[in-house]
């Protein structure tokens, strides 16, 4: 990072990165307990999930750093996933017999797991380094 570069983790930037760590302990414990209690119900599902925690820790990480190439990488990927969970969830839900933090877009954590990821990236491409 160069000294006239924007911090990502400044401002608003702190609350992303709390809300991020936050969704990253949430994902993890939930997979994890998933996982290691009932794997065989619905396997694509918690490993969906493990997936979203290892995004969220990610997100975190970068953020934190002010690392904007892996956050927005991050973000981007969050925001697919989120859709296309989210969409497939929706469209098949014999396929989700349970659901990930992504499923149904989020609907389980009031969809910010949707919101999330549109208010990362926009903040992410606010604080651009001048060219």
């Amino acid at each position: 990072m160069t000294q006239g570069e924007p911090q990502v983790r400044s401002g608003p930037g702190r609350l992303l990165v709390a809300v991020y760590g936050v969704f990253a302990l949430a994902a993890t414990s939930r997979a994890g307990v998933q996982i290691a209690t009932k794997f065989a119900e619905a396997p694509l599902a918690y490993l969906l999930s493990a997936f979203a925690a290892v995004v969220y820790i990610v997100l975190t990480v970068a953020l934190a750093r002010n690392n904007r190439r892996v956050a927005l990488a991050a973000c981007s990927i969050e925001l697919a996933g989120v859709l296309i969970v989210g969409t497939l969830s929706l469209a098949d839900s014999q396929a989700f017999p349970d659901a990930t933090v992504w499923s149904g877009y989020g609907s389980g954590y009031g969809f910010v797991p949707l919101l999330l990821p549109v208010l990362g990236l926009v903040w992410l491409l606010r604080r651009r380094p001048a060219a």
